[in-house]
């Protein structure tokens, strides 16, 4: 284990935690010749790439719709507020317009290891956030989610963290149970599957990101809300463009808040590629394990191919380890890139928030976590690299 001796820095190139450039660079000239083909046409807002792209999200993924967003945020805020409607006469008003909302505020029952955005989206949507434990995946603990029920509970909300799905099995019966609603934050999670099924496709509605670091990127912020309830899709549909439905009536208030064409076209691209850049990412993760696993100090997540019920996606790498800042700074004084994830806390933990949780499993999460790389251009020797780097602050022979 590292004594804590004078760190000499080693003068071999950088692994950063993520290359951004290389989001254009990787596919410059195809990049390039969609930016033509899509401003040659003027093709900017609600065009025919869009259409595509939204078509063959929706075959990936098994949903019946996808509808592209601005951003993932937006599009929590849009699921929540259209899935009320599938709920009862008092809970479809929770998420209504304030006017119309019942007196007693409706709660949502999210992991707070999670990225602010989630309980952020159920406060926009008009509920009140009930941040709850993760389990030994990082993700939503089912018994933490029953624990926290109450009769102003009208729906539960798993984030799909680091590309695995969570136990929907168990999620959906204690959702049939109280008979709330689910709506994933599958935003880390696209082509995650649970016994076979994709994340973001379980409940009422699910939302997946395409922010540029995201399993499937595009080159700024866009998002897509899925569904298989045409009557979800009708009502997200209106909200995500102004209230309008897709005969061009105003509905009801509505926001902006649709994935430009331009993007979407990237993305449909990129989805051709998607299959093989999932088949690196947990090559790599496998890779991981079985470099790491001997070191006793540190915790992995669940590997790719022991747990027949989960097809795990790999958008994070994200360990448990002793003296974790220690590390890190080791590992930075090497060349090697690692974040903490959310900046070290969860979203309980801020105090600006006023939610007044106190998830001590959570907590030492936080303590530990720490993210190494994990990219589509991440190649094997940069994964020994690291490996070596942990192995050799813990003490551990190669």
């Amino acid at each position: 284990m590292h004594t804590g001796t004078a760190l000499t820095p080693h003068l071999t190139a950088e692994i950063p935690f993520f290359p951004y450039p290389q989001v254009y660079l990787r596919e410059q000239d195809e990049l390039d010749t969609i930016f033509r083909a899509v401003g040659r046409r003027g093709a900017f807002i609600l065009q025919q790439d869009l259409a595509r792209f939204e078509q063959n999200l929706a075959r990936f993924t098994g949903a019946r719709h996808a509808i592209g967003v601005a951003n993932a945020t937006d599009g929590l805020i849009i699921a929540l507020r259209a899935s009320a409607l599938r709920a009862s006469a008092l809970r479809a008003s929770v998420f209504a317009e304030p006017s119309k909302r019942a007196d007693a505020p409706a709660e949502v029952i999210f992991s707070s290891h999670t990225m602010v955005a989630t309980g952020a989206a159920i406060h926009f949507a008009g509920g009140v956030p009930v941040p709850v434990e993760c389990g030994g995946d990082h993700l939503i603990c089912p018994d933490a989610v029953e624990a926290a029920v109450t009769p102003r509970t009208v729906a539960i909300l798993p984030t799909q963290l680091n590309g695995r799905t969570a136990d929907m099995a168990a999620l959906g019966k204690i959702a049939a149970r109280h008979h709330l609603a689910i709506v994933e934050d599958a935003a880390q999670a696209l082509g995650s599957r649970f016994r076979g099924q994709c994340a973001g496709t379980f409940g009422a509605a699910g939302v997946i990101s395409f922010f540029p670091a995201k399993l499937l990127g595009c080159l700024g912020d866009g998002g897509a809300v899925l569904t298989n309830d045409n009557t979800v899709a009708a009502r997200a549909i209106a909200l995500h463009d102004h209230g309008r439905n897709q005969a061009g009536e105003i509905t009801g208030w509505g926001l902006n808040s649709r994935l430009d064409n331009l993007q979407a076209a990237i993305l449909d691209f990129r989805l051709t590629r998607y299959e093989q850049a999932i088949q690196k990412r947990r090559a790599r993760a496998r890779a991981y394990r079985e470099q790491l696993r001997d070191v006793t100090e540190i915790v992995l997540p669940p590997g790719p191919d022991g747990e027949p019920d989960h097809f795990d996606v790999y958008q994070n790498y994200e360990i448990e380890a002793e003296q974790r800042d220690t590390l890190r700074a080791f590992m930075a004084n090497r060349g090697i890139g690692t974040l903490l994830p959310w900046g070290g806390k969860a979203v309980h933990q801020f105090s600006a928030l006023g939610l007044g949780a106190h998830l001590p499993r959570t907590g030492q999460v936080m303590e530990r976590a720490l993210l190494l790389p994990m990219h589509p251009w991440l190649e094997e020797q940069e994964v020994e690299r690291i490996t070596s780097a942990i192995r050799s602050f813990y003490g551990c022979r190669a």
